[in-house]
């Protein structure tokens, strides 16, 4: 059975974890529609990336063309 040899003290636990914390993300601003998003990432706001649209929102699309 696995069992530690010697135990580990809080001091020592709480060095281990020390690197463990998450980080807060460093969102930026779309150029588009100055929203904030995530860095290498397509606006969920606007759907541009890079100065350009690559997914066109629900709003803009016309479904009652399609259907008829």
């Amino acid at each position: 059975m696995a069992v530690p040899q010697n135990k580990i003290t809080k001091s020592r636990r709480g060095q281990r974890r020390s690197h463990d914390a998450l980080v807060a993300g460093n969102p930026n601003e779309c150029p588009n529609c100055g929203e904030l998003k995530r860095p290498h990432h397509v606006c969920a706001a606007c759907g541009h990336y890079a100065d350009r649209e690559v997914i066109a929102q629900a709003d803009e699309i016309d479904l009652d063309e399609d259907a008829a």
